[in-house]
């Protein structure tokens, strides 16, 4: 394949779940975050980087919008839940893990507030 052919099907894809994530609007970012290790908010900072080497001007909530599809505050009112005590306990069990990986020099993930 072809390295124009793999851009244009790597973007589709990136389409792809930008839109799902749009669409599952009560799939909370801390749902995702416990189970795959990144959210919504990771994707907008990719967004985000990936303009940034290309010279193109960005900032954080130009890249949120892209990945929420309207303003994140908007989101937010509209769709954020408070987080359970099981998802609190289960980010706070990730927390340690990537603490713990981070210690032993292994890989951690790389969303992080900014």
């Amino acid at each position: 394949m072809d390295d124009k052919t793999r851009t244009e099907l790597e973007a589709a894809a990136f389409r792809g779940l930008v839109e799902h994530l749009q669409k599952r609007t009560d799939v909370q970012n801390i749902d995702v975050m416990n189970l795959a290790g990144f959210c919504r908010n990771c994707l907008s900072k990719w967004y985000m980087a990936a303009a940034k080497e290309r010279d193109i001007e960005m900032d954080y909530d130009q890249a949120r919008e892209v990945v929420y599809g309207m303003p994140y505050d908007e989101w937010k009112d509209k769709h954020q839940g408070s987080a359970s005590d099981e998802q609190k306990q289960t980010s706070a069990w990730r927390r340690q893990q990537d603490q713990n990986a981070k210690a032993e020099g292994r890989r951690i993930r790389i969303c992080k507030r900014i």
